[in-house]
């Protein structure tokens, strides 16, 4: 009993940061989601107003379309160039130290300064992409200006930002893989892509799935990059989920209607969850 005490005692502190910080903003957010609150007024039980309003809403619909075409195009994009850039530093023989660092320094940058840093890149203008582009004599684009080109233009901008961390984490699972399973499939005469395929692929299976799982969940809720590189636009083609619940909070005043959609979004993401983590389980065994 002494000893469980004195466990628990040390442990206080953490659970109460997490009590005040994590758990009751959560519970907190719940009940606002049934509320008209302001913060300035007192606040109103309204029950499912808020998510009435919320269904009404013709840019509710939008954001979750934008959403979920990010994610799609993130996973299309975003997922295989990490592991792909981890095999080729995995097999690389000199300067590994070198490349490793160029590769994650994106992380280090504040998301901010890589949003407006990306933002001049797209400039029509004087941008550097354009600059370039004229300087080849080919056409340029308006990027970040066409409803075509812009949710596109956003998913390289994160994968780029982004990609760092994934792949040092695959660089170090494929660290673990024997070196015995190569030599046998030289032996057989594999190639390059079969020894990716029938090595490399399935003894880094349980990492995949785990940073895929992470990078859905991630990327359903995209906000910093739309928020200052788009503001939403053009024509609400980069308007998600995330930003529209700003703008109901910090726009329209109506954190009651900002709350439901959290708890919508909350909804959705621990369905996707829990249903990913059933299925890949089940495949496991």
């Amino acid at each position: 009993m002494r000893r469980h005490v004195t466990a628990y005692g040390f442990l206080s502190a953490a659970l109460v940061v997490f009590a005040v910080f994590s758990w009751y903003p959560i519970v907190r957010g719940v009940v606002l989601s049934f509320q008209q609150v302001n913060f300035v007024t007192s606040p109103d039980w309204v029950g499912w107003e808020n998510f009435e309003r919320l269904f009404a809403d013709p840019l509710f619909g939008v954001a979750w379309r934008n959403t979920f075409y990010f994610t799609v195009l993130a996973l299309i994009i975003g997922f295989g160039v990490p592991f792909l850039t981890a095999v080729v530093l995995n097999e690389l023989r000199h300067a590994k130290g070198y490349f490793r660092l160029l590769v994650y320094l994106p992380v280090m940058l504040p998301p901010v300064v890589t949003a407006l840093l990306w933002k001049w890149f797209y400039d029509p203008g004087p941008g550097l992409f354009n600059s370039v582009l004229r300087g080849l004599g080919l056409p340029t684009s308006q990027w970040l200006d066409s409803s075509s080109t812009s949710m596109i233009s956003l998913v390289l901008v994160i994968t780029w930002a982004n990609m760092g961390s994934a792949t040092l984490i695959y660089l170090a699972a494929l660290q673990t893989i024997p070196g015995e399973l190569y030599e046998a499939a030289d032996l057989d005469g594999a190639g390059v892509l079969k020894k990716v395929w029938h090595v490399t692929i399935p003894q880094t299976k349980f990492v995949i799935l785990m940073l895929l799982l992470l990078q859905v969940v991630a990327t359903m809720q995209i906000f910093t990059e739309p928020f200052v590189m788009t503001g939403g636009g053009p024509e609400e083609s980069t308007v998600t989920v995330l930003l529209l619940l700003y703008r109901y909070a910090f726009y329209y005043n109506d954190f009651g209607t900002a709350s439901a959609l959290s708890l919508i979004l909350f909804a959705v993401l621990g369905t996707f969850s829990f249903l990913y983590l059933k299925i890949t389980k089940k495949a496991d065994g």
